[in-house]
Protein backbone atom coordinates (compact mmCIF):
# COMPACT_ATOMS: atom_id res chain seq x y z
CA UNK A 1 0.00 0.00 0.00
CA UNK A 2 1.21 3.37 -1.00
CA UNK A 3 -0.33 6.83 0.71
CA UNK A 4 0.09 9.97 -1.51
CA UNK A 5 -1.10 12.98 0.08
CA UNK A 6 -1.63 16.90 -0.43
CA UNK A 7 0.57 19.36 -0.33
CA UNK A 8 -1.53 20.75 2.48
CA UNK A 9 1.03 22.74 5.06
CA UNK A 10 0.01 20.69 7.90
CA UNK A 11 0.88 17.77 6.16
CA UNK A 12 4.17 18.88 5.05
CA UNK A 13 5.24 19.54 9.16
CA UNK A 14 8.21 17.44 10.27
CA UNK A 15 5.52 15.67 13.06
CA UNK A 16 3.54 14.82 9.83
CA UNK A 17 6.81 13.75 7.50
CA UNK A 18 7.90 11.60 10.95
CA UNK A 19 4.76 9.75 11.11
CA UNK A 20 4.51 8.81 7.76
CA UNK A 21 8.09 7.47 7.82
CA UNK A 22 7.51 5.68 11.03
CA UNK A 23 3.95 4.21 10.58
CA UNK A 24 4.14 3.50 6.27
CA UNK A 25 7.88 2.81 6.37
CA UNK A 26 8.74 5.22 3.46
CA UNK A 27 5.46 4.18 1.16
CA UNK A 28 4.22 7.54 0.92
CA UNK A 29 4.11 9.81 -2.02
CA UNK A 30 4.34 13.51 -1.51
CA UNK A 31 5.94 16.79 -0.71
CA UNK A 32 9.26 16.17 1.20
CA UNK A 33 8.42 12.39 0.89
CA UNK A 34 10.55 9.18 -0.21
CA UNK A 35 8.90 10.25 -3.34
CA UNK A 36 8.79 13.18 -3.67
CA UNK A 37 5.35 14.99 -5.64
CA UNK A 38 4.96 18.59 -5.94
CA UNK A 39 1.36 20.15 -4.73
CA UNK A 40 -1.20 20.44 -6.84
CA UNK A 41 -0.48 17.75 -9.07
CA UNK A 42 -2.66 14.91 -10.48
CA UNK A 43 -4.71 13.21 -8.19
CA UNK A 44 -3.69 9.66 -8.68
CA UNK A 45 -5.39 7.33 -5.88
CA UNK A 46 -8.48 5.49 -6.89
CA UNK A 47 -10.70 7.06 -5.49
CA UNK A 48 -9.87 10.47 -7.00
CA UNK A 49 -8.80 8.80 -10.33
CA UNK A 50 -12.00 6.55 -10.97
CA UNK A 51 -14.48 5.79 -8.15
CA UNK A 52 -15.85 9.35 -7.77
CA UNK A 53 -16.42 9.75 -11.85
CA UNK A 54 -17.92 6.44 -11.86
CA UNK A 55 -20.45 7.22 -9.07
CA UNK A 56 -21.12 10.78 -10.51
CA UNK A 57 -22.01 8.99 -13.40
CA UNK A 58 -24.20 5.81 -11.89
CA UNK A 59 -25.89 9.13 -9.84
CA UNK A 60 -26.71 11.09 -12.63
CA UNK A 61 -27.66 9.25 -15.32
CA UNK A 62 -31.82 10.92 -14.83
CA UNK A 63 -31.61 14.55 -13.87
CA UNK A 64 -31.86 14.92 -10.13
CA UNK A 65 -35.31 16.20 -8.49
CA UNK A 66 -35.63 16.27 -4.89
CA UNK A 67 -33.06 16.46 -2.41
CA UNK A 68 -33.92 13.56 -0.64
CA UNK A 69 -34.38 11.50 -3.99
CA UNK A 70 -30.78 12.38 -4.77
CA UNK A 71 -29.41 11.29 -1.55
CA UNK A 72 -31.18 7.88 -2.11
CA UNK A 73 -29.71 7.23 -5.61
CA UNK A 74 -26.05 8.43 -3.97
CA UNK A 75 -26.34 5.58 -1.28
CA UNK A 76 -27.91 3.06 -4.14
CA UNK A 77 -24.89 3.96 -6.39
CA UNK A 78 -22.50 3.14 -3.57
CA UNK A 79 -24.20 0.07 -2.45
CA UNK A 80 -24.29 -1.38 -6.10
CA UNK A 81 -20.41 -1.22 -6.24
CA UNK A 82 -19.26 -4.75 -5.69
CA UNK A 83 -16.00 -5.89 -3.67
CA UNK A 84 -14.21 -7.21 -7.12
CA UNK A 85 -14.15 -3.70 -8.39
CA UNK A 86 -12.81 -1.71 -5.75
CA UNK A 87 -10.04 -4.19 -5.55
CA UNK A 88 -9.11 -4.18 -8.84
CA UNK A 89 -9.12 -0.42 -8.91
CA UNK A 90 -6.59 -0.07 -5.86
CA UNK A 91 -4.04 -2.90 -6.91
CA UNK A 92 -0.68 -1.78 -7.09
CA UNK A 93 -0.22 -2.30 -10.91
CA UNK A 94 -2.93 0.50 -11.95
CA UNK A 95 -1.47 2.80 -9.32
CA UNK A 96 2.08 2.00 -10.70
CA UNK A 97 0.97 2.55 -14.23
CA UNK A 98 -0.77 6.21 -12.91
CA UNK A 99 2.77 7.05 -11.62
CA UNK A 100 4.30 6.39 -14.42
CA UNK A 101 2.33 8.12 -16.62
CA UNK A 102 2.20 11.35 -14.82
CA UNK A 103 5.92 11.12 -15.03
CA UNK A 104 6.23 10.13 -18.07
CA UNK A 105 4.22 13.51 -19.50
CA UNK A 106 5.52 15.66 -16.85
CA UNK A 107 2.56 16.14 -14.34
CA UNK A 108 0.54 17.29 -17.18
CA UNK A 109 -3.02 15.68 -17.65
CA UNK A 110 -2.84 11.98 -18.75
CA UNK A 111 -5.74 10.88 -18.12
CA UNK A 112 -6.82 10.60 -22.12
CA UNK A 113 -3.82 8.10 -22.61
CA UNK A 114 -4.95 5.18 -20.17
Amino acid sequence: MWFHHDGCPAHYSATAREVLNRDINGRWIGRGGPVNWPARSPDLTSPDFFLWGYLKDKVFQQAPTTREYMIQRIRNACAEIFTGMLLSCVQSLNFEKRINKCLEVQGHNFKHLI
